[in-house]
């Protein structure tokens, strides 16, 4: 039985390699592409893919946006997060999100494969990626802990976008949003973590190893 998948990721290079890689499989076939999370939406729709293989970093309404409304209009959805942000808390948020699995695209193509025919078999595939264990006794980062995982999925993006030093103009061209827009949700980001500055976002984002890419 052949497993159809759709592809989700911002670079095309990325898209192509994964593509070859996973050819060399008889069981998987890529089906379709998309580079943003709205494509993926409406190729959901259109295609009805056995598994969906998703980024998160992207322009637009992001990966976890767009699990969370293609796992609104079908709850059977099989979702594969595939992502160069392997810390606990994105692993969380995915799964909170709706995604049925979770790899690093730092693993083996084997991996890979693996992972999507466990997705597509209805299986959880978590890969023991974490690298960040949080002491409790560490108030500072428990405190952040909590205030991330209750993010909403639009000021998770804006954070790790503060966090890498962008400006809320290059942000709100990268999310499609106003210029306004994306400087409330940094007052409210702020006042969520109780931080004053773009600098204490960056420092709570490392203690997370938050800004790998």
């Amino acid at each position: 039985m052949t497993i159809r998948v759709i592809l989700v990721d911002d670079h095309a290079v990325v898209r192509a390699g994964f593509k070859m890689l996973l050819s060399v499989d008889d069981e998987i076939v890529v089906v379709a592409e998309a580079e943003r999370g709205e494509q993926a939406i409406t190729l959901y729709q259109k295609m009805q893919p056995d598994v969906v293989v998703m980024d998160l970093s992207m322009p637009g309404i992001g990966g976890l946006e767009a699990i969370k409304r293609i796992v609104a209009q079908d709850n059977h959805a099989k979702i594969l997060v595939f992502s160069v942000n392997d810390e606990q808390v994105f692993i969380d948020r995915a799964v909170t999100a709706g995604a049925k699995g979770f790899i690093s695209k730092n693993s083996a193509a084997s991996d890979l494969t693996g992972a999507i025919k466990k997705v597509s078999q209805g299986l959880v595939y978590l890969e023991s990626i974490a690298r960040f264990n949080s002491d409790s006794s560490n108030s500072e980062v428990s405190t952040g802990k909590q205030a991330i995982t209750d993010f909403s999925s639009r000021e998770f993006d804006v954070f790790l976008l503060l966090a890498k030093g962008k400006t809320a103009k290059i942000i709100a061209d990268e999310l499609s949003l106003s210029y306004k827009t994306v400087a409330n949700y940094s007052t409210q980001i702020k006042k969520k973590l109780d931080v004053n500055s773009v600098a204490e976002l960056a420092h709570i984002a490392v203690l997370y190893g938050m800004l790998n890419n």
